[in-house]
């Protein structure tokens, strides 16, 4: 792996975090005129259809991308993955992209404490320090003892859990799949289960905001790309502590459109998880190289 590879593919994830951040903002701003359920439904559709041409386009076409020896495991993630999305818009619509962020952003302690009971992986004793400082950030951003915590608040962290489980369960699967195996089945497992839902909860939108919901569209295919990119020019270790971009473009994007406020509390609690965080990969990747 060389070096101008591993920078090319940091300027990715960074490209890649500013897209996704995009993405959250106008998905804060649709979920917030319209239901939740049809807003990422649409998205989904577009997702799926993103999915299938890629795979048709990779060596044996669709017909390989549907070969798995784990089909339930796989409509699992796939299932798993839209409703967490459905979860954290819910989050931005009533906490804000700020906050939303800043506690979801211990997604990464919550894959590593929990890559022992799912993968067998062992955890030192100095990431589960760092796992144990990163919840004190998140109890930081709650801040328990000083006003009652508001059940809302918890919503982002349900989202951080199930993203992280799916992606334990993206390394599960990783041992007989390939990754264009497993792309396909995130992308049409989650559109088949949303689309009845999606249906029912149907809203004429305005033209305006049907000019958004095709940039949201957009933004969801150009992230996903530019991921995909990233991955195949650098090694995900080296670059995976640059996704946290995300929760400072989405926070300067809830400030600047949104009129929300980054109080101190959780600028505090947020740092320590970002932190915490980046010892967790950092110590993730020696324990790759030895």
């Amino acid at each position: 792996m060389t070096q101008e590879n591993t920078r090319l593919g940091i300027l990715l994830m960074i490209a890649t975090s500013f897209v996704f951040a995009m993405q959250d903002g106008i998905s804060r701003h649709l979920a917030g005129a319209y239901n939740v359920y049809m807003v990422v439904t649409i998205r989904y559709w577009f997702f799926a259809a993103f999915v299938m041409v890629v795979a048709a386009r990779q060596a044996g076409g669709l017909r390989a991308a549907t070969r798995t020896t784990q089909p339930m495991v796989q409509i699992f993630r796939g299932v798993l993955l839209a409703v967490e999305i459905i979860v954290m818009v819910q989050a931005f619509v009533i906490l804000g992209l700020v906050e939303s962020h800043a506690v979801f952003a211990c997604y990464p302690l919550l894959v590593a404490a929990l890559s022992g009971p799912v993968l067998g992986e062992k955890v030192g004793w100095r990431r589960w320090t760092a796992i144990g400082i990163g919840f004190a950030g998140v109890l930081i951003i709650l801040s328990p003892g000083l006003t009652v915590i508001n059940p809302a608040a918890l919503i982002p962290f349900v989202s951080a859990l199930m993203f992280a489980l799916y992606g334990l369960l993206t390394r599960y699967v990783a041992r007989r799949d390939t990754a264009a195996v497993s792309f396909f089945w995130t992308g049409v497992s989650g559109a088949v289960v949303l689309t009845p839902v999606g249906l029912w909860h149907w809203q004429p939108m305005t033209p305006a905001d049907q000019i958004w919901m095709a940039v949201l569209c957009l933004t969801a295919a150009t992230g996903h790309y530019l991921l995909i990119k990233a991955l195949a020019v650098a090694e995900a270790s080296a670059i995976q502590p640059f996704a946290y971009l995300q929760l400072v473009f989405a926070s300067t994007l809830g400030m600047v459109l949104f009129n929300e406020v980054l109080s101190t509390r959780v600028a505090i609690g947020a740092a320590v998880v970002v932190a915490a965080g980046l010892f967790t990969l950092w110590r993730a990747r020696q324990k790759a190289a030895r």
